[in-house]
Formats: C-alpha cells, sequence, structure tokens
C-alpha cells in the first residue's frame, strides 16, 4: 500500500450502492427555536398561548435555512478500483497541468466538519484514459448504467485516498482530466466513514456518498491548446451537454477554479465544499 499521510485507512472491499440519499438536513437554529416553544408551552398561563408559542416555533423551523446542501448522488462509474492507495501525490509518471484539489465535507446533520472519513478520487489522464483501463482508451463508449468494467492493466496512476482533518478537508495533487467519448471533463469522488483505523487501513467502514466533479467550460476550452491534451482529437462533450452534471453550480459539484490566465499549464487549484449525509445508505441513480 502506498501511503505518505500520517493515518493510514482503506476502503471497503465491497463496491457500496449509491445514490439519492434521504436527506436529513438540520436547521440552522430550528432545534434551539423548537426547544424555546416547548418551554413556553410549560410555563404559560393557558392552552392557547401555548398553541401560539409552538405554531411560532413551527413556523421558525419551517423558515430557517438548511445548514449545507447535500451533495447529489453519481453513478461510480465503470472504472472504480477499490485500492488502498493513501496519498496525497496521485501523478506518478502522467504528464499533464498540475492539478490541486482542495475539498472540505461537512455533515449535513450536525452542521459540523466531517471528521476522519476516507476520500477516494480517481479520473482520467490527459488524453481521457484510466489507470487499470489502459488497453480500452477513451473512445469505447462507457457501458450504459456506469456497469463495473473489469480491468485491463494494474497500473495506479490518478487514484488515491485521504483521511478528513479535524476541519474536514483533504488535498490532492494530481492532474487536470482530459475527456473520453461520452462525458465531460471530470472527477470521481467516494466517501467512507464508520471504519476503523488500523495498521492495515481504514476498514469496516461504509459509503455514504459517492460524486462527481466538474470543471467550467473556460478552463476545459484553455487545456484543449496544452500538450499532451491537444492530442485529443475526440469530439469533447460539453459541460452543458453531460447527461450526469445537474447544472446547479457548485450544488451540483463545479469547481471553483483558479489559474494564470494565458499560461494554465503552469498549474490549477480548484476546491469545493462537499455536504454529505454520514448516515445514508444511497441507493444506485439513473443513468
Amino acid at each position: 500500500m502506498t501511503q505518505d499521510t500520517p493515518h493510514p485507512q482503506s476502503s471497503d472491499s465491497t463496491p457500496h450502492p449509491h445514490g439519492p440519499s434521504r436527506r436529513r438536513v438540520l436547521l440552522a437554529g430550528g432545534a434551539g427555536l423548537a426547544v424555546a416553544g416547548l418551554a413556553a408551552a410549560a410555563t404559560a398561563p393557558s392552552a392557547s398561548a401555548a398553541a401560539s408559542a409552538a405554531a411560532s416555533a413551527a413556523a421558525a423551523e419551517t423558515t430557517a435555512p438548511a445548514c449545507y446542501p447535500l451533495a447529489p448522488e453519481a453513478i461510480e462509474g465503470p472504472y472504480f478500483l477499490d485500492y488502498d492507495l493513501f496519498r496525497r501525490d496521485l501523478t506518478e509518471d502522467r504528464t499533464g497541468i498540475p492539478f490541486t484539489l482542495r475539498l472540505t465535507f461537512i455533515d449535513v446533520v450536525t452542521c459540523k466538519p466531517l471528521r476522519g472519513a476516507a476520500i477516494d478520487i480517481w479520473s482520467c489522464d490527459a488524453t481521457g484514459v484510466y489507470s487499470g483501463y489502459t488497453e480500452i482508451g477513451n473512445d469505447t463508449p462507457p457501458p450504459a448504467g456506469g456497469t463495473h468494467v473489469p480491468p485491463t492493466d494494474d497500473l495506479t496512476y490518478l487514484r488515491g485516498s485521504q483521511i478528513t482533518n479535524g476541519r474536514g478537508k483533504v488535498e490532492f495533487r494530481t492532474l487536470f482530466p482530459g475527456w473520453y467519448i461520452g462525458r465531460t471533463v471530470h472527477v470521481h469522488v467516494k466517501v467512507h466513514v464508520g471504519g476503523e483505523l488500523t495498521p492495515d487501513g481504514y476498514e469496516s467502514g461504509e459509503v455514504c456518498h459517492t460524486g462527481q466533479l466538474y470543471f467550467t467550460e473556460d478552463a476545459v476550452l484553455a487545456s484543449a491548446d496544452v500538450a499532451p491534451y491537444n492530442t485529443n482529437t475526440l469530439t469533447r462533450t460539453t459541460l452543458d451537454e453531460d447527461r450526469f452534471y445537474g447544472g446547479g453550480g457548485a450544488v451540483d459539484g463545479l469547481l471553483d477554479l483558479s489559474y494564470r490566465a494565458g499560461a494554465i499549464e503552469d498549474g490549477v487549484r480548484g476546491s469545493l465544499v462537499v455536504g454529505v449525509d454520514p448516515s445514508a445508505t444511497p441507493a444506485t441513480p439513473a443513468s
């Protein structure tokens, strides 16, 4: 197991189903208002006053904003591999635009950072090819429904995991992805919770979220002029054409990107806050 973080961890040996989870969002201030309403009822001089206090508390809960949006589920796709690769730098021997990915995970039930979760990411390289699937290349349409495809090799580039710190954060050094037939540029992400840190890894955890992260069209167009991205002759699926991107910006996984204008080849930084329900047991979403 490759590891460069202080805490070893491993994902489940059996892939978990995933999909739209039930939304259990703690309303900001709602719990406190409800308690206040109950207290008023206990000391109120009449039943009508108690009813009025309860109604006010209920109205306040209804109008209070959610603490953070729940990230949508997405299929893991055909090229997920359940490897124990706990490392920050995923590039190995690949070439392309350096990409630093910083993610913050929020527990939408408690509105607190999601600590100690194992986060997997994986993506294709600059020419649209995934490690483990180099014989398939970038011009074979993925199977319908994201059905898993057995790997064709034991390569591991652009795959890895990290444990969220006390602020719910992880950081990966990887490469700006390219594109392959039928999909816009994206990175996959999977969240494991409830596991135990052992010398062998993150064991007995459960998957509570599987999603995808997306890139702005401006950044993708800029990357397309840089080698080796410019060797990919496949027609690219744009962000708006992609069948999985929901169109809602950051809520649907659109990354906040920064890079030097006219010099994207020097590197890109991407960040996003992701809201998850750690108690969810997602089902497979429709493809």
